[in-house]
This record gives structure tokens, C-alpha cells and sequence, in this order.
């Protein structure tokens, strides 16, 4: 008899250990749907190409010796930070210092380049920004510039934001004169649909601007400026 006591009584438990896992499933589905509906979705996403990486360090500073691979990286984790607050989603194509693919095979630059195209494609952004470092054989040439495809309208009205902020923030306190952005045929201009521009961030061939450019307050102030202008892009097409 105590036997069969004992049985019930873990059957009984048992039985309501069954009915309250039903009640919290129940109640447990509603409120994560709820949460769901009112998380809304960014109204903007920005596509920030790090450009270079792996064994293709890009332009190599004068006197740093820095590759600007590192660098276009940093201003791009930086952005993103600013555009995260600002609510609008980020994809990055490349998150470290590596390629997007193994950089040991044949031809690895263009399948490099490939992945970035595929990545825009995949997160259908609603601007693509690529972020560079300069050179040129004249050392003293240097500040910032934007660059669009000639046949990519609104691709050109981002590059002429940027351009107006890059003069304001950077290139008129450091040189006391303006650039106006250019076109260029870059693939990461033209791979895609999508509105575009290419920011070189200095000329790492320039002994100042590579001395800037290897700072963290000048990488964080190219990504502040580079911010008010996808901002302002984005908020008046």
C-alpha cells in the first residue's frame, strides 16, 4: 500500500510538472512573437568595404610603412560604431585583417573581389561605401577625395556629400583648400546597383598625411566626417 502511495504521488507531480510546461509554452510564444513585432527594422543599410587585406596590404606609408589595409579597416570598424547609434545597419565585407578568401590561390585577387560583390548584392544596401588610403609619385599632394561612377547618378550625389564634409572636416583645416570628388573606374563602384562611392582617406605617399593617418584621433575623425555624410545622404535622396 505504501508502495502504490508513493507511485501516485509521482505520477500527480509528474502530471503537473506536464501541465505548467504547456501553460509556459503557451504563454511563452506570444510574448516572443510580441517582442518580435515591436523590434522595427533599420530603414537604412550601409554596405563599408575595408579595402585590401591578407597579403595585399595596399598602399604602404612613406615613412610608417603601415599598409593602408590596416587602416581602411580601422576607419570602417569605427563608422560602423557611429552608424550603429545612429540606428542603421552595417554590413562589413571584411571584419580583420584577412582577405575574404584564401589569398594562397591563383588569381585570388579577383575572387577576392567577387565575395565583396557578392556580399552587396546579399544585403541589397542602400549605400555602398569603400574606404581607401592614396598615393601618388608628387609627396606633397595630399587630403581626402571621393570618387563615383560616371554613370551612377546617385552614386555622385553621395560622393559629392561626403566630398562636402571631407573639405570641411579635413581637408580645409589641414590644407586651407578644397577637392572636388572625381570619377573613377573601380570595380567596387560598378559591381553593383547600388548607390556608391570610394573615399581615398589621404595620400599615405604624403610624410603628414601618413603621420595622420597612423593616429587614432585622425581615424576617428575621417570616420565622424565620413558618418555625417552617409547620414545626410540617406536622409535627403
Amino acid at each position: 500500500m505504501k508502495l502504490l502511495v508513493v507511485k501516485r504521488g509521482v505520477a500527480i507531480f509528474a502530471a503537473c510538472a506536464l501541465l505548467l510546461g504547456i501553460i509556459a509554452a503557451i504563454f511563452a510564444k506570444p510574448v516572443a512573437d510580441a517582442v518580435a513585432a515591436h523590434t522595427p527594422a533599420a530603414e537604412f543599410t550601409v554596405v563599408l568595404d575595408a579595402g585590401h587585406g591578407g597579403k595585399d596590404p595596399g598602399v604602404v606609408g612613406i615613412n610608417s610603412k603601415v599598409g593602408e589595409a590596416v587602416i581602411n579597416l580601422d576607419i570602417c570598424l569605427r563608422l560602423e560604431k557611429i552608424l550603429l547609434r545612429n540606428g542603421i545597419a552595417v554590413v562589413l565585407t571584411r571584419t580583420d585583417k584577412n582577405s575574404l578568401i584564401d589569398d594562397s590561390q591563383k588569381g585570388y585577387k579577383r575572387l577576392d573581389m567577387q565575395a565583396r560583390k557578392q556580399i552587396i548584392m546579399n544585403a541589397k544596401p542602400s549605400l555602398v561605401l569603400s574606404v581607401h588610403c592614396n598615393r601618388f609619385p608628387d609627396k606633397t599632394k595630399r587630403g581626402a577625395q571621393a570618387f563615383y561612377d560616371k554613370d551612377d547618378a546617385a552614386g555622385e550625389r553621395l560622393a559629392k556629400t561626403l566630398q562636402t564634409n571631407l573639405n570641411s572636416e579635413l581637408n580645409q583645416p589641414l590644407l586651407n583648400k578644397s577637392h572636388g570628388c572625381l570619377t573613377g573606374d573601380f570595380y567596387m563602384l560598378n559591381c553593383s546597383p547600388y548607390p556608391s562611392a570610394l573615399v581615398e582617406c589621404g595620400f599615405m605617399s604624403n610624410p603628414d598625411d601618413d603621420k595622420l593617418l597612423n593616429t587614432e584621433a585622425h581615424r576617428q575623425l575621417i570616420a565622424e566626417t565620413l558618418a555625417k555624410g552617409i547620414i545626410s545622404f540617406l536622409h535627403n535622396s
